[in-house]
């Protein structure tokens, strides 16, 4: 039963860490908003048109 106990403690804390850790980024950072260019092959938009 010890052992059983000290897994479920290990994973609680794991579980505890990373928990916290996407907290932090959800609360400290701040996405950067830029502008995105998506260069497409003419011979896709051709391929499409059949």
């Amino acid at each position: 039963m010890p052992t059983l106990f000290r897994l479920l403690t290990v994973a609680a804390i794991l579980v505890g860490l990373v928990y916290g850790a996407m907290y932090a980024l959800v609360a400290m950072v701040e996405p950067r908003e830029r502008e995105v260019t998506v260069r497409v092959p003419a011979r896709v938009l051709l391929s499409g048109a059949q």
